[in-house]
């Protein structure tokens, strides 16, 4: 589970722009740009090159 106040100084890589925290799937979600990312051991992957795709 990632702290509050790191989800609220977190943006997007691609767009800047906010995230959702997805905590049944332990990811980041960017509606605008329609990518996750993942989160392994507490750690957000902020990657673009390893995001997934989302719908």
């Amino acid at each position: 589970m990632l702290d509050d106040k790191l989800l609220e100084i977190l943006a997007c890589p691609k767009c800047k722009g906010d995230l959702e925290y997805d905590k049944k799937n332990n990811k980041l979600l960017c509606h605008k740009c329609k990518l996750g990312y993942r989160i392994e051991d507490d750690i957000p992957i902020m990657l673009i090159d390893e995001a997934e795709k989302i719908s």
